[in-house]
């Protein structure tokens, strides 16, 4: 399960290093508007489908995603985020 979001969180990586031409990753980390747009988008996506009981996993998946492009977009590292949710568990 966890090797699947690092293999994702390497994807972005690459992509941000060594882009590739027509890229959907590329254009979001390109474009940080964009980006935020569409992290915006995908939640009330998937809070409309919690909310109606369908295509929750789907839309899941691309809230993370989404919000994981964001974050490397504006130079924040998931392991960071997960340094600080250490920090918090009691």
């Amino acid at each position: 399960m966890l090797k699947s979001l690092e293999e994702l969180i390497k994807t972005i990586r690459d992509r941000k290093y060594n882009p590739k031409e027509n890229s959907y990753t590329n254009k979001l980390l390109a474009d940080k508007k964009l980006s935020l747009d569409k992290v915006k988008e995908e939640i009330q996506e998937l809070i409309e489908s919690i909310e109606k009981d369908t295509n929750k996993i789907h839309e899941g998946a691309d809230v993370v995603y989404h919000l994981l492009v964001y974050l490397e977009a504006n130079e924040i590292k998931i392991e960071d985020i997960i340094e600080e949710l250490k920090k918090r568990k009691k």
